[in-house]
């Protein structure tokens, strides 16, 4: 792991790439990421890793390659390694784009490979065993490695058929972890029936400070159960950034640690005992620096987490898309 200081020499002086503003400089300088324990084994990772989603998968689709390399560059370099994506992300190029990347800097056996397989289709119904098989075995061949850490069933698409698939692949040692993911509060009986009854490693679920439901039930019954969390959009996708659009961060955020605000809002995520890493996307090699920043120094604590909420609540809603 190198230290935070460390890590500045390395990033920045990488061309350039990352442009480090003073701010994210301090908060590089504030110790090393934090790491928290997959339930199931006890094996550590780090607390902030990559998605692959939105402006990543536009590039991938576009092939633009070059930003992503530094991206995954300052993810390693930074001590993060747990990369999320999926088949379906970019229609199917960030898988290729993201193992060749990999394989050209030699870090495949370095990242964490967190994916998901889905054939069910947007509107549910049957997966047929065989491509899913098929869409499987097609992210090995992408990745080029031996061993997928962890492959989870995208949407709940279809689980008794996929997640038995899951459940072999690992019997076998080709998958080290399973679970399954949702990104809509519509789905969270079925989730809370599956977390109950089926012997999953890992679930990958929305939460960020503005949305904060999985708090009452989805992150307790994790913790009860021994199951890992993966954190998608702790961002909103873009809804918190269109919320502090123009706002200064609040003087008290510097009580845990944090110098920009994408730091504020990891940092609330990440402060919850049941999740054990947060992944946002981005195709910026600054942004994935900054990302890292909020999985280093202090975390807040029950009272500064029911502040921050508080804070972001009075805050006026983002504007409705379209």
């Amino acid at each position: 792991m190198y230290s935070r200081r460390k890590w500045i020499g390395i990033t920045a002086g990488a061309a350039g790439a990352l442009a480090l503003d003073p701010r994210l400089l301090r908060a590089l300088q504030q110790g090393d990421l934090i790491k928290r324990a997959i339930p199931s084994t006890g094996e550590m990772v780090p607390a902030v890793g990559l998605g692959s989603s939105a402006t990543f998968s536009q590039l991938a689709r576009a092939g633009d390659l070059d930003p992503l390399k530094d991206v995954f560059r300052a993810l390693i370099d930074g001590g993060a390694t747990v990369f999320d994506t999926a088949p379906s992300y970019g229609r199917g190029t960030v898988e290729e784009a993201a193992g060749q990347i990999a394989n050209e800097l030699g870090i495949q056996e370095q990242i964490f490979w967190a994916t998901k397989v889905n054939v069910a289709g947007r509107g549910g119904g049957s997966a047929d065993p065989e491509r899913a098989r098929a869409q499987i075995h097609a992210s090995f061949g992408y990745f080029k490695v031996p061993t997928i850490d962890l492959i989870q069933v995208h949407n709940l698409g279809d689980v008794p058929t996929q997640l038995g698939i899951l459940k072999e692949l690992k019997q076998e040692g080709h998958v080290r972890y399973i679970g399954v993911t949702t990104t809509s509060n519509r789905q969270y009986e079925q989730l809370m029936g599956i977390m109950r009854n089926e012997p999953i490693d890992f679930m990958g679920i929305d939460y960020a400070v503005d949305n904060r439901d999985v708090e009452e039930t989805i992150l307790p019954m994790a913790a009860d159960h021994g199951i890992g969390v993966l954190v998608y959009v702790p961002f909103g996708r873009s809804r918190l950034w269109a919320r502090v659009e123009g706002k200064e961060l609040p003087d008290w955020a510097s009580e845990f640690d944090a110098t920009t605000w994408a730091q504020f809002f990891i940092k609330y995520v990440l402060s919850h005992p049941a999740v054990t890493a947060v992944t946002p996307a981005t195709s910026k090699p600054h942004h994935m620096v900054d990302n890292i920043g909020g999985g280093i120094g202090r975390l807040p604590n029950q009272a500064m987490r029911m502040r921050m909420a508080e804070f972001v609540d009075t805050l006026p809603p983002a504007p409705r898309r379209g």
